[in-house]
């Protein structure tokens, strides 16, 4: 092993596996690069980012929040209660709740999805449209005066 004491008081160290271990004093932050590209940081927060060669990148908070970040636009964050929210290139996004509810966010509306089949909708114009798993839809205008309401 090596080791390198740096002025400012960092610290890089260079393992036998070639691995690089570089301790920044400052910022009490710790970035360890592997053989194959992978790039470990972590944080005084016990935050800890992973970059891997591809472009990927996986951020655990302290929470256990993780997001991961790929390198096709896509993101995704899992939270510790269950949710999933992905928000796609284009900027849709999908949320999946823990109770089993889902919602989508488009440049064109809003939908939240039940688990008992409901559909709830509010379109970029304001109008807003309900599909009940029993078949009835109701449709409400932009100031929630019902247009519709098929039962």
């Amino acid at each position: 092993m090596t080791t390198i004491s740096f002025f400012n008081g960092d610290i890089k160290k260079i393992m036998p596996d070639q691995r690089v271990i570089y301790y920044y004093a400052d910022a009490q932050t710790t970035h360890t690069a592997y053989p194959d590209g992978l790039e470990v940081l972590q944080f005084p927060n016990n935050q800890i980012e992973k970059h891997y060669p591809d472009g990927t990148q996986e951020i655990v908070f302290p929470d256990h929040t993780v997001k991961c970040l790929y390198s096709d636009g896509l993101k995704e964050t899992f939270f510790p209660d269950g949710t999933v929210v992905k928000v796609e290139k284009n900027g849709d996004k999908i949320v999946v709740f823990s109770n089993g509810q889902k919602e989508i966010h488009t440049a064109q509306f809003k939908r939240r999805e039940y688990p008992d089949g409901t559909v709830k909708t509010v379109y970029c114009n304001g109008r807003q449209e309900t599909k009940y798993s029993t078949g009835r839809v109701r449709i409400k205008d932009k100031e929630g005066n019902i247009i519709l309401d098929k039962k």
